[in-house]
This record gives structure tokens, sequence and C-alpha cells, in this order.
């Protein structure tokens, strides 16, 4: 019974307040089992005398028979922590009604990510249409990318990130090139520096930079060859590459560079790192952790379908690790808190890994009946999103693995399609694309609330799965399901 009071704020600063207040009568701060059991239950009036003593050994952890005021506060704050991640554990998310946006692209979405501003949101199409978003979600901007090395009806965008520590972004495209512009929307896509000479086509990118120097980043790319490849800078701030000095006067003037030229060492700002373990295998995502200082990648392979390729200090060599998955992943993602991968199988399921341990998952959530195409964590609430190719998405508690909310019914009707999945946390919006069609939602702040609530709107019908251990629950054309 106490356990429970205990997480009672009120009940808590009436704890503190008898504690300083026999402090100052004299008990110089230290108190014994018997007069902290005597104190706390004459002051209080609530629980036992038993229940107060079981409070005491909680709190005397060295079990020298006394505690002082530092103890019992960091007991108390320890407690009300504990209760504060119960509770945003407890409370299921709920969500404003889907968000479909102005349709802006005519070819499929390639990517969303958050731009410039915490309010502010890039799209591009894989025609190369640059589309800016502003934080109410009204189109602000529209951009053509254009190049001169490809006509406008060859372009085609395979991949897009943002450089926020130098103002810019990376474009990756079909003719093995990336270019890096500056991203001026009065003047249009200002092609800086084109990098080409690639073997294969880059799939996809990721852009890490350290928070603390600015001059530190790290450029990942992964593609049809198998090779997963990394450009580190160490002066981003000054230059990501080196200009001639012809260029120098003219900032206007794209720079072309040879990849060849990196790799030799030719360019002092950077340098380049590569591994090609997953034999020849399009390479689906890639991302670089500081916290493991490790690159992650995976491929729709069975062999060697995610890899951690763990850089050594003072040495150009990457050590790996690989996971075996059955019929491979789509996509993944990373939570450095809760050191765990998350892998969007193709075979339906969503396993959770331990980066140190290869031999199995640490879990597996099971319940979609499709192949899951996306996930990504929400950090701060160790919950989970993935989405599946029939277009369920799910909410799992990653502490107890399982399935909090079932969301269908509410996306267009396709057969055949391409999505993305970015959940931008600080301000609690879900983007989802389906070809050209980009969609929103929106999540309700609920923290406060005491009555945990499934749905905003009343439930018209309620059905349990007996075989599945799922209750469903309908509202106007979507339901969810709990586990």
């Amino acid at each position: 019974m106490f356990q429970q009071n205990v997480a009672n704020f009120k009940l808590c600063f009436l704890l503190c307040s008898s504690y300083k207040s026999s402090e100052s009568s004299g008990n110089r701060g230290l108190m014994t089992r018997e007069s902290f059991v005597n104190t706390m239950s004459a002051t209080i009036k609530q629980g036992t005398k038993e229940e107060y003593g079981e409070l005491f050994d909680k709190i005397d952890l060295i079990r020298d028979g006394l505690i002082d005021w530092d103890k019992l506060t960091s007991f108390v704050l320890l407690e009300l922590y504990e209760r504060d991640e119960r509770t945003k554990m407890s409370v299921i998310p709920q969500w404003k009604d889907l968000r479909f946006l102005p349709t802006i692209h005519k070819d499929v979405i390639q990517n969303v990510i958050c731009f410039k501003h915490p309010g502010k949101y890039l799209t591009v199409s894989r025609n190369g249409l640059l589309g800016l978003w502003g934080e109410s979600l009204k189109l602000q901007k529209m951009v053509q990318i254009t190049t001169e090395a490809v006509k406008p009806k060859d372009l085609w965008v395979t991949s897009l990130v943002a450089l926020p520590n130098v103002n810019k972004v990376a474009v990756a495209f079909t003719n093995k090139e990336i270019h890096f512009a500056e991203l001026n929307f009065k003047k249009g896509f200002s092609c800086q520096y084109r990098l080409q000479g690639f073997e294969g086509t880059v799939t996809c990118m990721h852009y890490w930079y350290n928070p603390h120097d600015g001059n530190e980043a790290i450029l990942t790319l992964g593609d049809v060859c198998g090779q997963v490849q990394a450009i580190v800078f160490n002066a981003a701030l000054i230059s990501l590459f080196e200009r001639p000095p012809s260029s120098l006067e003219d900032e206007n003037v794209t720079v072309t560079i040879n990849w060849q030229e990196l790799v030799s060492g030719y360019h002092k700002c950077c340098h380049t790192l590569r591994h090609k373990i997953h034999n020849k295998e399009w390479i689906k995502q890639v991302l670089y952790s500081s916290s493991l200082d490790a690159f992650l990648s995976v491929t729709t392979s069975s062999t060697k379908t995610l890899v951690l390729a763990w850089r050594e200090k003072l040495s150009p060599c990457l050590t790996m690790t690989a996971f075996h998955i059955d019929q491979g992943v789509n996509a993944f993602d990373f939570h450095s808190r809760l050191n765990l991968i998350a892998t969007a199988g193709i075979n339906c399921s969503v396993c959770l890994w331990n980066p140190y341990v290869t031999s199995k998952p640490a879990g597996i959530l099971t319940g979609h009946s499709d192949s899951v195409i996306a996930v990504q964590f929400i950090t701060e609430r160790k919950l989970l999103f993935s989405f599946a190719k029939n277009k369920i998405l799910r909410l799992w508690d990653i502490q107890h693995q399982l399935c909090m909310q079932r969301i269908a019914g509410s996306f267009p009707k396709s057969v055949d399609f391409h999505s993305t999945l970015y959940f931008h946390e600080s301000q609690s919006l879900l983007f989802i694309s389906m070809n050209n069609q980009l969609m929103v939602l929106e999540m309700e702040h609920e923290l406060g609330k005491r009555r945990v609530a499934s749905h905003k709107k009343a439930v018209t019908c309620l059905l349990y799965n007996s075989v599945l251990q799922q209750v469903k629950h309908t509202r106007k054309g979507s339901f969810l399901v709990i586990v």
C-alpha cells in the first residue's frame, strides 16, 4: 500500500516536510529507523509502522542504520521519476484525423526530412521536385532540381539528406553522381560540388555531424553494388572539399570531383572508408551511429542482412559484425539509449537486436500479416512504429513487446506503392508517403490526463479475437487493436 502512496506527490511533500521539521527540532539531519518510523507515522498519519520500516530499509541502501536529508530526497525524486516513466508508458497515444497534404509531386516521394528550422520540412520526388513546407504544413516553395549532366526527362533522384551544419543538401542521382547544393528557394538549386565516378548508383544516404564541433561530419552512402562507403569530413565548416584556385573567386562555379580523388587522399579536409561485405546486394538503408561509432546497413538478403562496421581508432580498417535475418529486411532504426536495433522484416516480423549479440534477437514483435516496410522509434516514450505493405500501421510497447495500437482503413487504396515513414518527435508529427501522396498523423498531448483511452470519439463496435488475443474497436472507418 505504501509503495502506491509514495508515488503520490502530495504524500512525498508531506514526507519531506515531516523530515525537515524533525531535523530542525534537534536531530541534526540524521534519523535512526525507530525515530523515522515514529516521526513519519505520527505526522503523516497514513500507513502502518511496518510499512514505514520497510520504507526506511529501502532508503538506507548501505544498511548503516541512519538516513539523512540527501538520502530521503534522492529516494523521493527517484520514485517520482519512475512514476512519470510509468505514466508515459501507460498512456495510449491518441491521434487527430489523418491529414492529406496538397499533392504537389507528380512522381514518387523519395524522402521527407526536417529542414533548417524545427517547423520546416523538405520533400523530394523521384523527378527532382523539391517542396518546402512551413510550420503549419502549408506549402511555401517549390524548386525543380536541374543538372547539365542529365536531361530533365531522364532525371531520377534516389536520395536526399540535409547537411544542417553547413546549410546544404546532398542529392544522389541514378547517373552515379551526388550534388552538394546550398538550397536557396529564391535563387533555386545552386550546385556547389558535383561528386561523380562511383562504381554503382547510390541508393541511400545518411548524414551525421558533431553537435559540439560542426567541422566533424560523416556522409554515409549505400549503393547497388553492395558497397557501404563514407566520407569523413574534418573541416566541414571551412570547406567540404578542396576547391581549385580558379574557383575561389567565384563561389557560383560548380566544382566537379571524382570519387577516386577522395579515395587517394587528394582532399586533405576529408577521407573515405568502405566495405563490400554485402556481396553485391542493393543497400536499402545506411546509418552512422556516434554512440556505437559504427556504420549500420541492411539488404533484402537472408545472409549478412544487417551489418555493423565498427571504426577502429587510428586505423582506416573496419571491423565487421553480420546478422543473418530470414528473407532479409526493408529498413531499420537504432535507439541509442535502449541500445536496440529494430528491423522491418520481409517475413512480416519486427526484430529487436542487441548490437553485440548476433545469434538471436532480443525480441520479436509479431502481428503483421504482410511485409514490414518501415520502422521508427519514439525515443522519449520507448515506443516503436512499424508500417506494413498492406497499409497497416502498428505502435509497439518496446518494454513489454506488445502492440498498443493498430491503425488501418484510413490510407489510400493502392496495390503497388512506394512509401516513406518519418516521425518528427519534437512536433509529434508522423509523415507517411504513398507514391506521390503525403499524409500526416498528429499525436495529441495526453500525458496530463489520468484516464487512459484508446479513442477520441465514441466506440461503435467491439470484437475480441481469442486466437490472436486482440480487442478490435471501430471508429469512423478506422480501427485500432490493443493487445
